[in-house]
């Protein structure tokens, strides 16, 4: 039996209410004193943006763009990047006309001379979703240019190596109270942390199973597995859906393991991330090929969740990837039925 846990609302509570007043090292705000100023605490660090910023770029997978949706600022976009994998799943969030209205600054990678072209104020990026050393896309480089630059929690750098330096959760709201009073909108900020707090309580007060399902997060694989560990969007995914992550033990947000680490593992599902480049039915295939993969018990009996990448990396749609785990592990019987259901179909 799963031991008792502090309750969502509570822990919620706690973390919003430290980052609205406290900061506990995540969203601290104060004043610079200059007006149209505001200094958050991002990556461990106090930095001071402009408030209410006027013209966002914005990178990544369609999770930051989605971080800047919800607080409803989309008027204050200048350019965004990496649109085509995620514009099919914030169409169906925050609505196609929404979606149509904002300015593809690049289809390609961003660079620092595409952002600058763009007259941003604010870049919000993250390592690895678009600030690039080899690229020279940095946030020291921007400062360079006087354009003050925001990094995805979830990214932020740990001492030796590796990414995050908080839980998932926690990443999260750090960045949607930051962006909020970045972007101006503190108050859409807290509704979007609550509903999230809201919706994981409805997922923990859910019956679970005496025996928590493992769930392995499959990204991409041929000679390695690219996947997700301790401090990534998917860790706070599959624990909500009342899973245990596969993956928990490794420190770091997106990285590779072994296809020993997967046999291993012996997972009860198996959850895919969408994406171009090697398509849903090619990864299920590369694990019902495999001798080592396909008598696995997921892959036997084809437990499986397919999700868009806007979905998995660290945003608001993670709630929705929560529900949608929970309802594919209730249908296989692996947790108990509840009457949880997705707030939004995100399945390609």
């Amino acid at each position: 039996m799963t031991p008792p846990r502090p309750t969502v609302r509570a822990t919620a509570a706690l973390a919003l209410t430290g980052a609205l007043l406290a900061g506990c090292g995540s969203g601290e705000s104060s004043s610079s004193g200059d007006p149209g100023e505001v200094t958050v605490t991002n990556c461990g660090a106090e930095e001071t943006f402009p408030s209410p910023a006027e013209r966002l770029y914005v990178t990544g997978d369609g999770n930051l763009l989605a971080l800047v949706l919800a607080l409803g600022a989309e008027d204050q976009i200048a350019g965004v990047t990496g649109l085509d994998d995620g514009a099919k799943t914030l169409a169906t969030v925050y609505g196609q006309d929404v979606v149509d209205t904002l300015h593809v600054a690049s289809t390609d990678h961003p660079t620092l001379e595409n952002a600058i072209a763009q007259r941003p104020d604010v870049v919000v990026s993250g390592w690895s979703y678009g600030f690039s050393e080899e690229k020279n896309f940095t946030p020291d480089g921007l400062h360079e240019h006087d354009v003050a630059a925001y990094v995805l929690s979830e990214s932020c750098r740990q001492e030796g190596g590796g990414r995050g330096t908080m839980p998932p959760w926690e990443a999260l709201a750090a960045d949607l109270e930051n962006l909020g009073q970045i972007t101006g909108k503190r108050a859409e900020a807290e509704e979007v942390v609550t509903d999230i707090a809201d919706r994981r309580e409805a997922l923990e007060e859910a019956p679970q199973a005496t025996r928590e399902p493992t769930v392995f997060l499959f990204d991409s694989g041929t000679k390695e597995i690219f996947t997700s560990g301790a401090y990534g969007g998917p860790q706070a995914i599959i624990e909500a859906a009342g899973a245990k992550n596969a993956t928990a033990d490794v420190k770091d947000t997106w990285t590779e393991v072994s296809w020993e680490r997967l046999v291993a593992a012996e997972p009860d599902y198996v959850a895919f991330v969408d994406y171009p480049g090697q398509s849903f039915a090619d990864k299920v295939k590369v694990l019902e090929a495999n001798p080592a993969t396909r008598n696995l018990p997921a892959v036997r009996e084809k437990r499986y969740l397919n999700l868009p990448i806007a979905a998995w990396t660290s945003g608001p749609l993670n709630i929705d990837a929560a529900e949608s785990l929970r309802a594919g592990l209730e249908e296989h019987e692996l947790v108990p039925e509840s009457d949880i259901e997705p707030g939004h179909d995100l399945e390609p």
